[in-house]
């Protein structure tokens, strides 16, 4: 398999950085879901957060990394069964995406360092507040947040719908793209 992509293929950085951003993110979703029921005398009141903030932050790093990757580095071209219609709603559905998994980070960061305090990401390192303490950002930047991660989940969710339904009904290569075991040759 190539590093890199080719015009007809999807190369390994790409893959492996696709399947980790989507396992984190909705790794990320289930945790925050779950743990905004948590009630203070739970064992995971606090691990929880920080394990959610911290795999933020990772993501956040790993999200960097893949729009350089991707700008470096452009994506194969269409297949040949793909309509205008579908060619035009995937660029749309990953432009928006990647929107909303910057937003969901960035409003993340925004409540966690609302008061000033800093991100300790898995003790490893700490991430500062840039805003120090704004009264009331929590809030706004929790509602952001709450309704960019639903956007993401469903859209994202939508997006594996549609690989699926390429894959079973339109048998064409499009998910074989992205697991690396597409039919033709890179």
């Amino acid at each position: 398999m190539q590093v890199r992509n080719t015009a007809t293929g999807f190369g390994v950085v790409t893959i492996a950085m696709h399947w980790l951003v989507a396992v984190a993110v909705f790794g990320l979703f289930g945790l925050g879901y779950w743990m905004v029921g948590l009630s203070y005398y739970d064992d995971w009141y606090r691990t929880a957060p920080d394990i959610h903030r911290s795999v933020g932050i990772l993501l956040l790093i790993v999200m960097v990394l893949r729009l350089a990757w991707r700008l470096a580095n452009p994506v194969p071209r269409p297949l040949p069964n793909h309509s205008r219609f579908e060619v035009l709603a995937a660029h749309s559905a990953h432009l928006l995406m990647y929107v909303l998994v910057f937003v969901a980070m960035i409003s993340g960061y925004l409540i966690s360092t609302a008061d000033g305090s800093s991100i300790s990401v898995f003790d490893w390192f700490e991430v500062p507040s840039v805003t120090g303490r704004i009264k009331g950002m929590e809030d706004i930047a929790g509602l952001v947040h709450y309704w960019a991660t639903w956007a993401l989940v469903v859209l994202a969710g939508l997006h594996g719908l549609a690989a699926i339904k390429h894959h079973l009904i339109d048998r064409d290569d499009t998910l074989r793209r992205m697991l690396g075991t597409d039919r033709r040759q890179h």
